[in-house]
């Protein structure tokens, strides 16, 4: 019996079966932030900030120590740029930093109760990419075998 499960442990322990779970991984966290960023603009535009983002911000999110217009832009940009580098695996572990920065931000300022609902496992998410990069199917992989640098 523990014949079976160290060899299914050693399978799923291997390089592709990781790669293939920091992908998914990456999709996942992604798809949040960006739907999310998506919210923030006008429909049918590919960047315009609408002004409901901008009410929401002087409004439901005013406990963000930012002045509104500034932080409503940041958030846009930050749900649109990071979530396409994480799907990319390019600047992997910079894109998951700025997300768990962005998903304390919320956690702390805008929705201290949702915590056990919903952020732990953002956290949890950008963590994992935090200490184990994007995996062997990113562009970080890429360059860093091109660069010849082995820690990617």
């Amino acid at each position: 019996m523990f014949a079976i499960y160290n060899r299914a442990v050693t399978f799923v322990s291997g390089k592709i079966p990781e790669a293939i779970a920091l992908l998914f991984l990456r999709i996942a966290l992604a798809g949040i932030f960006w739907r999310s960023g998506r919210t923030k603009v006008e429909d049918d535009s590919l960047f315009s900030i609408s002004d409901t983002t901008y009410f929401l911000f002087e409004e439901e999110y005013a406990g963000v120590p930012l002045p509104s217009d500034f932080a409503a832009i940041m958030a846009t940009v930050s749900e649109h740029l990071f979530p396409i580098l994480l799907v990319i695996g390019l600047f992997t572990r910079l894109s998951a930093l700025a997300l768990l920065g962005m998903t304390m931000v919320i956690q702390i300022f805008v929705y201290p109760d949702a915590w056990w609902q919903v952020h732990i496992l953002w956290v949890a998410m950008c963590v994992i990419l935090l200490v184990r990069g994007g995996g062997a199917f990113s562009l970080d992989a890429l360059l860093t075998r091109r660069d010849g640098n082995a820690h990617g």
